[in-house]
């Protein structure tokens, strides 16, 4: 199965840093909530995929190759 990108380079670039930020609580909150910082691995997934249901779902595509005037996509 081939999802369609919609998340471009500068959005997976913050993706990814968000992301590691997010893990690196883990490692440096010392209560049950540090937990929390898993959900890191979301836009780490996200921008490794390079699609995200979420931007799909609000009919927003950050990718490069997106078209204008195909889909319906918005910035």
């Amino acid at each position: 199965m081939h999802l369609p990108s919609n998340v471009g380079k500068i959005d997976a670039i913050i993706r990814l840093i968000v992301g590691i930020v997010l893990i690196g609580v883990i490692f440096v909150v010392e209560s049950p909530w540090r937990w929390l910082g898993l959900i890191g691995l979301i836009p780490i997934i996200t921008a490794l995929f390079g699609f995200c249901p979420l931007w799909q779902l609000l009919g927003i595509n950050t990718s490069e190759h997106h078209r204008p005037g195909g889909e319906a996509h918005h910035h």
